[in-house]
């Protein structure tokens, strides 16, 4: 009896240990900025058509230069044609919006050491690589009203004009970054911090191949279906043709500053671990 109560008092100090071991080495934080995309309808240029984004992150010390990260970032994405510089994507005339939902996890590397809460190492640039869970929904808005681009199946997925089937709007995407970290007072800090993510879709702008046939389109899906696939103001039949390069993915940023703070007291312990 007295064994077990001795082993029982064992694992609970082991467990409160590891508890606060668990408590002194994490970060909690939020995130504001804006996001832009890359793709069809804007293929080169960065920062531009930048929207609002805003997030969260738990951050996982597990050394004085490495550390686990889970975020999760809210943000849009947009382009128009009619923005555009090129005449050819000027006449093609389609734009999109699309929010994004994001859910990422991964590793963050520091090129200094660095601690919150520590003023022997107070700051760091840094790089992250991260897997991420997004969810997207490419809509334009014609007449007046926002329109779901996806189940209208502009380059005709779905219908017999293709073999594709309609896009999932469930997605993976892999962000890679970089950013500067630094502390600001105790247990606070802040970030500043941009990152690219590489997905493994062609249709966040619900753009990506060939001008389909508009009247079997029409017939099949419905004539907005064929206005939206083909709304270009010389309004010439372009079946056939491109309308966008499906021998390239779409990609998304976002960036901005973050605020980190370590919510407990408990003394941050000297990590042994130098990368």
């Amino acid at each position: 009896m007295r064994l077990f109560l001795v082993i029982l008092l064992a694992f609970a100090s082991l467990g409160n240990a590891n508890a606060q071991a668990f408590r002194a080495r994490f970060e909690l934080g939020v995130m504001g900025g804006e996001g832009y995309y890359i793709g069809d309808l804007n293929p080169t240029k960065h920062f531009v058509y930048s929207k609002p984004a805003f997030g969260a992150i738990f951050r996982y010390n597990l050394s004085t230069r490495a550390s686990l990260r889970l975020t999760g970032t809210y943000g849009n994405v947009w382009a128009d044609d009619a923005k555009a510089s090129d005449q050819v994507q000027v006449n093609r005339n389609l734009n999109f919006r699309s929010k994004i939902l994001e859910v990422a996890f991964g590793v963050e590397i520091d090129l200094f050491k660095y601690r919150i809460n520590d003023m022997k190492y107070p700051i760091s640039p840094y790089f992250f690589y991260e897997l991420a869970y997004f969810r997207m929904n490419p809509m334009t808005s014609h007449n007046g009203s926002d329109i779901e681009l996806r189940s209208l199946g502009t380059e005709g997925q779905g219908t017999s004009l293709s073999d594709k089937n309609p896009y999932n709007l469930n997605q993976v995407s892999m962000p890679i970054g970089i950013g500067v970290k630094f502390n600001l007072k105790k247990r606070l800090a802040m970030s500043i911090e941009y990152g690219i993510r590489k997905t493994f879709t062609d249709f966040l702008d619900d753009v990506s191949g060939n001008y389909v046939d508009s009247d079997i389109l029409s017939a099949e899906n419905g004539p907005l279906a064929a206005e939206l696939a083909n709304p270009s103001i010389d309004g010439v039949n372009r079946t056939g043709y491109n309308r966008g390069n499906s021998n390239t993915k779409d990609w998304y940023a976002f960036y901005g500053i973050m605020l980190t703070f370590k919510p407990f007291k408990y003394k941050v312990c000297d990590f042994q671990a130098n990368f």
